[in-house]
């Protein structure tokens, strides 16, 4: 695999990147300094917005011009050309220790998000997976989380992978597509010490690809939980991955500088783009019923 090309972005914590099959582009997030960004790999221009609120995790809309998101306090449609949201509804409001974090759709289009502890102190209760339904009813799947990561699904939907990230374990859940129900979790990997599970992406191959917060690499795992591949990234806490361009072979990988305020390196917080050897699979765009949300 070869670096060739580095998305010079500093994020504070970049994460819940995204290839988006109909514009040919990738989006990410700075999730503690509100920004949104877009690139095209052809061009290399980067565009950004300012959110309205700390953006978690996101996908486009199919056949809309907006996203819909996780942001800090809830579930919401966003329009980011004209800063525009239209809440669906806000979770944990009785709870101001937590706030969204990483997520993902499912091969059915529905959104998955997960709540983390940000303030012990102020937390009443841990975070929780949610699954915001295609005519937006939204489910609660585990609760008890303190930082929830790792959300991906197998080539056929039929297992989903997930962490609380303190753990250092990634678990495989069965997945009952139809109903978008989780089975009991079954311990897949258990990182090495320092290297904390957050983002991940499964290949065409069925295959799992984690970003190692902590350990500067991002992990190949078959489906059985064994190494195939490490991949060396240039700073220290790499955290989320996706495949795309046109032909799905490049992994993009967000960072961070969050935390490293007195050991930064140069690259925390860039974006890393690989040529790969692999492909990844076209990720679900979330697929709305009610039509409520016309603008």
């Amino acid at each position: 695999m070869q670096l060739i090309d580095t998305i010079n972005v500093s994020n504070q914590l970049g994460e819940g990147i995204i290839w988006d099959h109909t514009r040919q582009r990738v989006w990410w997030v700075d999730i503690l300094q509100c920004k949104l960004y877009r690139y095209d790999p052809v061009s290399q221009n980067v565009e950004q917005w300012e959110t309205p609120e700390r953006l978690c995790c996101f996908a486009p809309v199919t056949g809309k011009g907006e996203l819909v998101c996780a942001f800090e306090s809830g579930f919401a449609f966003y329009w980011p050309e004209t800063n525009q949201i239209k809440w669906i509804e806000k979770l944990e409001q009785d709870n101001p220790g937590t706030r969204f974090n990483d997520g993902r759709t499912d091969r059915q289009g529905r959104l998955w998000a997960g709540t983390m502890v940000e303030d012990e102190e102020k937390a009443t209760y841990k975070g929780s997976l949610y699954c915001l339904n295609n005519d937006l009813s939204i489910k609660k799947s585990i609760s008890g989380l303190s930082i929830t990561n790792s959300l991906c699904w197998s080539p056929d939907g039929k297992t989903v992978y997930h962490t609380d990230t303190p753990t250092r374990i990634i678990n495989a859940h069965a997945f009952d597509t139809r109903s978008g129900t989780l089975g009991n979790a079954k311990p897949l990997v258990k990182t090495q010490d320092g290297c904390y599970p957050d983002g991940s992406i499964v290949d065409a191959q069925g295959y799992l690809w984690n970003a190692q917060w902590g350990g500067s690499k991002v992990v190949r795992y078959s489906n059985k939980g064994e190494v195939d591949l490490e991949v060396t990234v240039p700073t220290r806490q790499p955290s989320c991955v996706v495949f795309g361009g046109e032909s799905l072979d490049l992994l993009f990988v967000t960072s961070a500088w969050a935390d490293l305020e007195t050991n930064r390196d140069e690259n925390a917080g860039h974006v890393f783009v690989y040529q790969t050897r692999f492909k990844g699979l076209r990720e679900a765009e979330f697929i709305l019923k009610d039509t409520a949300t016309n603008h």
